[in-house]
């Protein structure tokens, strides 16, 4: 049997961490796992792991042609929208130029290159969106975003593209929050919290985004693809699930207009994906937020003994 060897990148996070424990599982697969810094992964079987900073251009070459990976799973980026406003440099080495080297060293050896975006590269004035819906950014994340994904479609042979909206789970010793965790935390200590009213999303759960990138990567799929949740809520409608599902003081969520929160970047109102493409395509499944808070809360509960 010839294994295929995976290359992961931003393997410390979220996302990462899920493909990295669901692929570590399987004997026809190779395992590289590679993020800045040291492994924060609890499980260190399985896999071999990598320090590499992927804005290091060198750096990038050196792994890429050392390893020769049949498929990397770009994973990595600057997501906090804020931060990425009032740091656009920063955020332009790690969601552009990070890209660029990737792209550029994948493309010498042919490998297949799988990289995340955002449904923030929309602007969110007639969400639910389809991958042939024209991009229009609002703010200096999406756009970064945006040129990532023409970076990659410039530069490689064999790529794809997997859009995602809200990104919910648990990491390893619960290291990064989330709108779910967040929303438990605060109301249970009895803080008040404002909620936006108008905004929209497709709340996608980080191991059903898992499964649906390891299945671009089998089944070799080309292109852009949407992996997200089924079902568009607005962020307010969420918060009240989480407070219901923990049985915590709705009353202590205060609606909010997004306008009035004055946030230095300005956000899309209605996004939301058509995800019938990766249905389809990828026999992608993935379960409602609903189903989804309890699935967090099994794996919270290890943490809370």
């Amino acid at each position: 049997m010839v294994k295929k060897k995976i290359l992961v990148t931003g393997a410390n996070g979220l996302l990462g961490q899920k493909i990295i424990y669901n692929l570590k599982k399987r004997t026809d697969v190779t395992l590289l796992a590679c993020s800045r810094g040291v492994n924060r992964l609890l499980e260190t079987n399985g896999y071999r792991y990598i320090e590499l900073d992927i804005t290091n251009k060198n750096e990038v070459q050196r792994v890429i042609s050392l390893e020769r990976p049949d498929a990397v799973i770009n994973c990595a980026a600057m997501t906090n929208v804020d931060k990425c406003e009032n740091n656009q440099q920063e955020c332009w080495d790690i969601n552009v130029n990070a890209v660029e080297n990737i792209a550029i060293s994948c493309e010498l050896i042919k490998t297949h290159v799988l990289h995340l975006s955002t449904d923030f590269v929309f602007d969110g004035t007639a969400g639910p969106y389809n991958e042939n819906d024209r991009p229009n950014p609002l703010h200096f994340y999406a756009e970064s975003k945006l040129k990532s994904e023409e970076v990659i479609q410039k530069i490689l042979t064999n790529w794809s593209i997997a859009r995602t909206i809200i990104i919910y789970g648990i990491t390893d010793n619960m290291s990064r929050s989330n709108i779910v965790l967040w929303a438990k935390s605060e109301i249970g200590k009895g803080n008040t919290i404002n909620v936006v009213k108008d905004q929209y999303r497709s709340p996608t759960l980080a191991e059903d985004l898992a499964k649906g990138c390891i299945s671009i990567i089998d089944k070799s799929a080309f292109g852009l693809y949407h992996l997200s949740g089924p079902k568009t809520y607005s962020i307010l409608d969420l918060v009240y699930q989480v407070a219901d599902f923990y049985n915590l003081d709705k009353s202590l969520i205060n609606p909010v207009t997004s306008e009035s929160l004055k946030q230095p970047a300005k956000r899309p109102l209605i996004t939301g994906f058509d995800i019938g493409k990766a249905q389809r395509d990828l026999e992608y499944n993935p379960v409602d937020f609903t189903e989804g808070i309890k699935i967090m809360n099994q794996q919270i509960k290890k943490y809370e003994v």
